[in-house]
């Protein structure tokens, strides 16, 4: 089985607003790094794409270590969307689950491989969070209006 690991980020400019993700995608020595952006979205919207983007890319049964920065990814895949689910997509504040589609995509995209979930703190010096940070302000800066 091949092994991977993505270093994933999202940005936002606004919340909502003009934003950008970004997956580097390691195998071995090789290094390919995916990032774009969407004209209105929100931060969280960013983070999910990303993680998404990443395994969109792999082509067969894989592991992946998946290093993020955001909870909000790690605990929505991990903890919280069972939940979700068994309570017909309805939050613990009694309401719709946001970025539901995102989430059914990554749901359905991880369930060929085997998940390492890894949070790194954000802005913290570590390297490839940093280069992942940036190319996600780069996806985002096609969206901006100056």
């Amino acid at each position: 089985m091949e092994k991977f690991t993505f270093i994933t980020d999202g940005a936002c400019s606004g919340n909502p607003g003009p934003g950008g993700w970004c997956v580097i995608i390691k195998q071995d020595n090789k290094i390919n790094e995916y990032f774009g952006g969407e004209f209105e979205t929100t931060n969280n919207k960013m983070e999910l794409t990303a993680v998404i983007k990443g395994f969109e890319n792999l082509e067969n049964k894989s592991e992946v270590l998946v290093k993020t920065d955001s909870t909000y990814v790690i605990n929505g895949i991990t903890k919280w969307l069972p939940n979700w689910k068994a309570k017909g997509w309805i939050n613990s504040a009694r309401k719709p689950v946001a970025n539901r589609e995102l989430w059914e995509k990554l749901e359905s995209l991880i369930k060929l491989h085997k998940v390492e979930w890894l949070w790194v703190k954000g802005h913290s010096g570590d390297i490839e969070n940093e280069r992942a940070d940036e190319l996600a302000r780069e996806g985002l800066k096609n969206y901006l209006i100056l």
